[in-house]
């Protein structure tokens, strides 16, 4: 059977005979919707400060803040992956963008930490609609494999280069404006997308999708965020409190009633049995730890570089563009470099080396040279833009065609419930050892210790509230604290990435070398050529 009556068979569209140029303007619009949810991703990070200066929120807020987003966007994009192959990859991402640029204004001019986690939640809704529909939409547009493998590593360069564009032009906004309008970043891109979208792209359905089971999503969205709610909050007061095993209980049951259900639906909302193959784990698993690493030294870098080294926004954000736009270039030279050494050996080596690269930074120091953090973020970015890529093509080779959104929804869910558990766990490690080695001096009020206590950047305020005989004192020892906290996350994440890296050459043996590249495409069902 050929690849592209794979591609064609199970979508309503006829994208197989699409002229050219509308497929590749076509992709040019995907790539307006993933720089749209990747810059809201990485925009916050320069912010933080600011916003804690302004909104005053407590240190479980700030977290919060930081990773509501991706909590709610993984809990969500397996039940809006399968809704997209039921009602309309097109529509369903054309409504959520709308909906993604009315919650950017309620986040801009939120009044308080808790409206804004509000309306990162809400974010978090309208991205869980955007990113599935993008990459099972590459896969209606191009059905030639070589095309699109170019696609996705496209497709991934460009989600890199979103990250690239949030703190830069997140920075540059800040030197100038208050940290709100680093969400309006998203309006300009959402009008041409919706514009060009809705011009460009064809429609594409699974063509007998079945009933789209309400159960099922109210487990996976209860399932996903029990569970990471109780990660976190373990990691960041412990085991003692009743809530933390109450939810971590509920996530469980959760998620195991979800698998089971799975199994026993004609029609379900996820087929797991798409972990029976190996490339499907590898790809899956390989994406979550990978972001669980990136995502949380990322969320602790851009506070130590502003808050720590001193440096204003827009210099912050540049100080990390050597990540953003390693993870660029890996993402465009993944499809040769797979052509060279295959899946197995690609993968592999990428996750040694985002392990190697962010290894580094458990020495890094107040004040180390820049040269090393910039070749630490290169290392790491470069190699994550080829994990990126190469796991969303071997997602989506394993799974059949008229289950590209929900196979695509596994590889985002993995992507974005990295970035959450990494936000989580790291910054919760760095919050907890910054708390436990944080020394007050005498003469500092009951009320600054305690902002101290909360976060660097509380410490930084209070700080500078105080007079320059305990104030000097108290900023030197939580930077002591925070940059302690940093070197203990990194060569935790280093380690994490090392063990990623054994599993995915165990998992891959034997099934992708240089010969066949990273798609091996498997027949479609018989039923699907009907």
């Amino acid at each position: 059977m050929s690849s592209t009556v794979l591609t064609t068979s199970g979508s309503s569209d006829t994208s197989g005979t699409t002229a050219p140029s509308r497929r590749w303007s076509g992709l040019a619009v995907l790539v307006l919707a993933v720089t749209l949810v990747a810059v809201d991703a990485t925009v916050l990070s320069l912010a933080i400060p600011s916003i804690s200066e302004t909104l005053r929120p407590s240190g479980t807020q700030l977290l919060w803040i930081g990773d509501a987003y991706s909590f709610v966007l993984a809990g969500l994009l397996v039940s809006m992956g399968a809704l997209s192959d039921r009602i309309g990859r097109k529509k369903l991402l054309l409504a959520g963008s709308t909906a993604f640029g009315a919650a950017s204004l309620l986040a801009a001019y939120a009044p308080g930490p808790g409206w804004l986690i509000l309306a990162r939640v809400l974010l978090g809704v309208a991205g869980a609609t955007i990113m599935p529909s993008t990459l099972s939409l590459i896969r209606s547009l191009f059905p030639d494999d070589r095309e699109r493998a170019t696609a996705i590593g496209i497709w991934g360069a460009a989600a890199a280069a979103g990250a690239a564009l949030g703190p830069v032009v997140g920075g540059a906004l800040l030197e100038h404006f208050w940290w709100g309008s680093v969400f309006l970043l998203n309006i300009p891109v959402l009008l041409l997308l919706l514009g060009f979208g809705a011009w460009l792209l064809p429609e594409s359905r699974d063509p007998r999708p079945g009933r789209w089971d309400v159960l099922s999503v109210v487990l996976s969205l209860a399932g996903v965020v029990g569970a990471v709610y109780a990660v976190k909050e373990a990691a960041a007061n412990g085991v003692a409190r009743w809530d933390v095993p109450l939810a971590a209980l509920v996530g469980a049951a959760a998620l195991t009633v979800f698998v089971r259900r799975q199994l026993r639906l004609d029609t379900p909302l996820l087929d797991v049995r798409l972990f029976r193959d190996r490339r499907f784990t590898a790809a899956v698993l390989a994406s979550l730890i990978s972001l669980i690493g990136l995502s949380g030294v990322v969320f602790v870098t851009s506070q130590y570089l502003q808050l720590v080294r001193g440096y204003e926004p827009l210099q912050a954000g540049l100080a990390e563009l050597p990540a953003f736009a390693g993870s660029v270039a890996g993402g465009l030279l993944t499809a040769r470099l797979v052509r060279r050494t295959g899946a197995r050996a690609a993968l592999t080596f990428c996750l040694l080396a985002m392990g190697l690269g962010v290894g580094v930074l458990g020495w890094l120091q107040q004040d180390t040279t820049y040269l090393v953090l910039a070749a630490s973020f290169l290392l790491v970015g470069t190699a994550e833009g080829v994990v990126y890529t190469l796991g969303a093509d071997l997602v989506l080779s394993a799974a059949p065609a008229d289950k590209a959104g929900a196979a695509s929804a596994v590889s985002e869910t993995a992507y974005e419930l990295g970035t959450a558990l990494g936000i989580a766990l790291i910054g919760s490690v760095v919050g907890s050892l910054y708390a436990s080695g944080l020394s007050v001096p005498q003469g500092v009020d009951r009320a600054a210790a305690t902002r101290a206590g909360e976060s660097l950047g509380g410490a930084v305020e209070a700080a500078h509230g105080l007079p320059l005989a305990v104030g000097e004192p108290l900023l030197a020892s939580a930077k002591h604290a925070f940059v302690h906290g940093m070197n203990v996350a990194g060569i935790a994440s280093a380690v994490l990435l090392i063990g990623a890296a054994a599993m995915a050459w165990r998992l891959l043996r034997g099934l992708c070398t240089p010969a066949t590249g990273p798609v091996e495409v498997r027949p479609a069902p018989e039923k699907a050529d009907a």
